[in-house]
């Protein structure tokens, strides 16, 4: 397993982002007061590629030894990230029958590595997220996830929603899984190329993902409201299987 990686100071990390490391997350020490041309250059490298910022206590700092930190660090990814315009026309070239799944704010570490695992299983060719209120690509979810991170593309979005309608342009059925719908999973037909949204369990799927989709879809369930995101994710990915395994893999 790759080790994870931090860069500390606020020089190195501009160096990063310049040389385009994949950073899951940028940490200011809480109170920090810099006023430096080298510190307003970091924060607006960070703004301007999106990256998630977190600000932490300055007794959380003070338990970095022997690091130049200058009140700021961040985690580089182990994970190389994609670019769905980039992976889907290659799906397509290779006659692939694109499945793939949409993370909508799912930032507990261990429902993520939990579902890029079943992905693996399920043979979902990539996984999209949006580059911020997602959990972080690092050492505990590529543990949860048994090395599947290592297995899946991983696509980090700026914009979901522009991201959804270039998927609907290219040809692929947008179907969000929602206990608010009317639709049974086990009546939609998911044999064509099919992005499957899943949501953050308290607030669900965003509404404006919700108005673009296809279709919505529920998982018929007895005694409670809904499932794990993780657990739904598995139920709905086997569904997707069992049907495919009817139809030839360059069916769309």
């Amino acid at each position: 397993m790759k080790k994870l990686e931090i860069v500390y100071g606020i020089h190195p990390l501009i160096e990063a982002i310049i040389a385009k490391k994949t950073i899951s997350k940028l940490f200011f020490q809480k109170g920090l007061r810099q006023v430096s041309n080298a510190y307003k250059k970091l924060i607006s490298l960070s703004k301007k590629e999106n990256i998630p910022i977190k600000t932490v206590s300055k007794q959380k700092f003070d338990q970095i030894k022997n690091k130049n930190h200058q009140g700021v660090f961040a985690i580089l990814s182990p994970i190389e990230t994609y670019h769905i315009e980039d992976l889907l026309p290659i799906f397509y070239e290779k006659g692939r029958n694109p499945l793939l799944i949409i993370l909508d704010r799912i930032t507990d570490v261990r429902n993520f590595g939990s579902i890029i695992r079943t992905a693996a299983c399920a043979e979902v060719d990539a996984i999209i997220i949006p580059k911020k209120n997602t959990a972080i690509i690092g050492s505990d979810s590529i543990k949860t996830s048994s090395g599947a991170l290592f297995k899946v593309p991983i696509c980090k979005e700026k914009n979901i929603k522009k991201t959804i309608e270039f998927l609907i342009n290219s040809g692929v059925k947008i179907v969000s899984a929602t206990e608010k719908s009317d639709i049974s999973l086990y009546n939609v037909d998911f044999s064509g190329p099919t992005a499957l949204i899943l949501g953050n369990e308290e607030k669900g799927i965003f509404s404006k993902y919700l108005e673009i989709s296809y279709e919505k879809a529920k998982i018929p369930v007895r005694g409670i409201s809904s499932l794990n995101v993780s657990v739904a994710c598995g139920v709905i990915l086997y569904e997707v299987f069992r049907q495919r395994k009817y139809h030839s893999k360059t069916h769309f």
